[in-house]
């Protein structure tokens, strides 16, 4: 996989890089496993608007991945690789031995007609799903539960990988991508490997359009409104005060940076062995 760049015949294809699609081996979903899915605009169910400069943007259909891995000792072999709108990685279709299909996320190195498995019996490599119990300490994960049964919560977007430290107990040791170290029960389901499309950090957009294209609008910064508007607002040229209000805060006076939003004493503060921030 690689990144595409363009000659710069006009000054939006002069930043632009896309990714390589040549891994790609489907155009479209398969149909039964895509539902749709209705863009909020950045407003909830009352038809409030909560986060700002949200709207507009291509259609998407949603993708059914199967975060659970829950079809234990029935082998599986990859049909295709494709790419999903809504989310970082890519997508891997199972075709199972019983005829049910299902999408996983594709890890690196999955390849069509690889054969894949969940359960006890999975072989050790990438794009397997077993309980943390059954995976060798040291081997490097993805597509983490919390809680057993719950389906997949951690390490899913391109790129991302977990490390399995050691079990003790019920519980095994995780380090996660921010670099915080918890527990996990060893029920848990986990996927094994890195999960795929390494290159999607490194995108470049080239042009404001292509943003326009995902949905997202212009951003204004509140340092450039008004008084009225924004409490950063106002001042004769640039003014970091604001107005006399030194922090930088939301056009509703809340702090936006550097404020902790975590509960100060949260349940699953005992689950946490090492912080991300030391």
């Amino acid at each position: 996989m690689a990144l595409k760049t363009f000659r710069a015949l006009t000054p939006g294809l002069r930043g632009k890089s896309v990714l390589d699609f040549s891994h790609i081996t489907a155009d479209s979903p398969h149909k039964s496993l895509t539902t749709g899915k209705r863009g909020t605009g950045g407003r909830n169910n009352n038809g409030r608007m909560t986060t700002r400069y949200r709207g507009g943007g291509v259609k998407r259909r949603l993708r059914l991945i199967d975060f659970n891995r829950d079809k234990d000792g029935i082998p599986a072999k990859v049909a295709t690789i494709e790419y999903d709108p809504n989310r970082s990685a890519n997508i891997a279709l199972l075709s199972y031995a019983d005829g049910e299909k299902r999408y996983i996320l594709a890890p690196i190195g999955l390849k069509v007609d690889d054969k894949v498995m969940s359960g006890e019996k999975a072989e050790i490599k990438p794009g397997n799903a077993l309980k943390l119990k059954n995976i060798p300490d040291g081997i490097d994960i993805h597509n983490i539960e919390i809680f057993p049964g719950s389906g997949a919560k951690l390490v899913r977007s391109a790129g991302m990988l977990a490390q399995l430290r050691s079990k003790e107990g019920q519980y095994a040791t995780v380090k996660l991508p921010s670099g915080e170290v918890r527990m996990l029960h060893i029920d848990c389901m986990a996927t094994l490997g890195q999960v795929g499309n390494l290159d999607h950090m490194n995108i470049k957009y080239g042009k404001a359009g292509r943003k326009r294209y995902l949905g997202i609008r212009p951003h204004v910064r509140g340092m450039a409104m008004n008084p009225v508007d924004h409490p950063n607002g106002g001042g004769e040229g640039r003014s970091k005060s604001g107005g006399g209000r030194q922090h930088p805060m939301s056009p509703w006076g809340k702090l936006a940076k550097g404020k902790k939003t975590r509960k100060k004493r949260s349940i699953s503060d005992r689950f946490i062995i090492e912080r991300r921030k030391k």
